[in-house]
Order: structure tokens, then sequence, then C-alpha cells
């Protein structure tokens, strides 16, 4: 392991400035940083502990009707927070699904979606081609051990999946993270943080020097929402496909829906064309199966990994199902 220099931040300013030094990379919680340090997936020189910022944890009501998160609240406060639980409890059900109670005590809400794939040959110990790992060197996915890597958006160059559960049900309720530097504010839409095999194989995130993700932003309430994730164990394991669905009813007719997928991409993945036909359409109807058909048309399944297409569907159907009871 190399050597590193540590730094406390005091505020968001002096965070910012230290990140934009070169090989230079924040810790808050710790649970993800320390494990890629291990493996040796990273080896920056400075590391800058943020976890003393002020003013970036707790949750809050918005004027609009929405809701603030800080980037350091832990996650299981963010889950159990009364504001959340009833008003977005996708939310809410995706956090408590995610990683180990112990684990959710630490890691922080801002920090989960900066997890890296969970693919063996980017994990490897001993390493393997991945352009993730090291750009240009190519994809072993590709023709290995692809079971659980993606149905959607992939391309030669990677095959990987994002893990993380919390950003699945933010894609659904189009929130946004708020990301800071010595240049401003900016609000990024939750989908829209990780960066697609297409666009660049080797990024995970848009994340540059000197940005620092300080909060979390979400619209109105959606009460009527459910979350399902579908592991080998229930007890700690990431997602082999997960759904997250947010519904207006009017009855048992849909006015709208909100519905995203997780372990399917690289990001969080909006079943768009879902969405647009199961307007008006019954729970549980004929039309409403095949509208969740029709998000699965452009779904490209690798030689080891159809079945994810299967499950998917389902956990699609069966997400608007929990989310058409909890109404």
């Amino acid at each position: 392991m190399r050597n590193f220099s540590y730094a406390q931040a005091t505020s968001r300013a002096d965070a910012i400035a230290l990140l934009q030094q070169p090989e230079t990379m924040s810790i808050a919680g710790g649970t993800e940083l320390l494990n890629w340090k291990r493996i040796g997936i990273v080896e920056p020189a400075r590391v800058v502990d943020i976890t003393g910022i002020p003013d970036m944890e707790g949750v809050e009501a918005l004027p609009n009707g929405g809701v603030r998160i800080g980037a350091l609240t832990k996650l299981n406060d963010v889950a159990q927070h009364a504001l959340i639980r009833d008003a977005y409890p996708v939310f809410s059900q995706a956090i408590l699904k995610a990683a180990s109670a112990q684990i959710r005590n630490l890691a922080t809400i801002g920090g989960n979606p900066l997890q890296r794939v969970r693919c063996a040959y980017f994990r490897a110990e001993e390493p393997t081609p991945c352009n993730k790992r090291v750009a240009g060197s190519g994809c072993s996915a590709v023709a290995g051990i692809h079971d659980k890597h993606a149905i959607f958006g992939w391309t030669e160059d990677c095959v990987a999946v994002h893990p993380a559960d919390p950003p699945v049900a933010l894609a659904a309720l189009d929130a946004a993270y708020v990301i800071e530097n010595a240049k401003g504010v900016r609000r990024v839409p939750v989908q829209d943080i990780h960066v697609m095999p297409s666009e660049n194989p080797a990024w995970h995130n848009i994340l540059g020097n000197g940005d620092l993700i300080t909060a979390i932003e979400i619209g109105a309430a959606a009460t009527t929402s459910a979350y399902l994730k579908i592991r080998e164990r229930e007890s700690f394991e990431y997602a082999t496909v997960s759904a997250a669905v947010a519904l207006d009813l009017d009855g048992d007719v849909i006015r709208r829906a909100r519905i995203a997928l997780g372990s399917v991409a690289m990001r969080p993945w909006r079943l768009n064309a879902t969405e647009q036909q199961l307007v008006g359409q019954r729970i549980g109807s004929s039309e409403a199966v095949a509208a969740v058909d029709a998000g699965f048309v452009d779904a490209r399944p690798l030689s080891s990994n159809a079945y994810k297409i299967t499950i998917a569907r389902n956990a699609t159907l069966r997400a608007i199902e929990l989310a058409a009871r909890a109404a």
C-alpha cells in the first residue's frame, strides 16, 4: 500500500480546494475507499477527511414540498427519518436493503453512489484486463464470467453494472445530486452521475478534481411507491436485479409511473417506454403487462445472463403491485 498524506477539511471551500490537487480523494465513512486501497484499485497521494464539514448532515423539508438530505448523513439515519419513511417509502426501503446494518451506520448517502463496480475482474487482487482498472486494457468479462452483468447499455469495452441500491430509488423519484466546486453549484439528475461505457468505459462517474457532493434533493412526495430487490441471499448481498417504482394513481388506474431498475446497467435504468405506456392502464391488466414488456425491447443479454431479463420483467410487475397496495 502506498503511503499517503491525510488532511481534515473544515469547510466545503476547504475540501474543494484540497480536492483540486491531483491524486487526491475524499473519505467519509470509508467503507469503499479502504477496500479499494487494500486491493490496489486506487493509490491516492492525499486523502481528505470531509466528516468535519458543518451543515452537510441531516434531512430537511424544502419549501416546494420536497426534501434535502445532507451528503454526510448516514444511510440508516436517512432510512429511519420520519419524513423519508412517510413521503418516500421506496427510498427508505432501498436503503434498508443495502449492505448490512453495521455498514449502513457508517456509510454516507453522498458516498453511496460513488461505489465502483462489483465485477470480479475489476476487483481481482491479481489484475486482469479491465478498462475500469487500466484504461485500454480490454474487458475480461465480455468472454468470461458475466452472469450478473449488464443487459442494457453495455459495450464490448465494459459490461459491468453499478451495484448500489439507493440511487435506483432516487432515479425513480427524479432526484438530483447537489455538486459543488470552485466554480459554483450544479444539480445533476441521479441517473446522469454515472458514466456509460459508450461515453467512457474507464470512468465510473462524472466527478472531477474539486467536485464535492454536498446534498441530495428530491421533489414532491411519492407515498405510492415500492422497492424490490432480488438477490441470492437476503441477509447481505448485492442485487441480481432491483426495481424501484413510484406511481400516481386514480383508484386502480395509473396516471403517472416512474420506474428504475438496478444492477442491469452502469447506471439506474429508467424504463421510459413502460412509463409512457402505463399511463391510463389499470393495475394488473393485460395492457399494463404489455407496457412492462415494452421496456425490455432493447435489452441485450450476454451469453450467460439472459435470465436477468425475465427476473427484471417480473420484478417490475411485482414492484408495481407492491406500490399499488401501499396506496
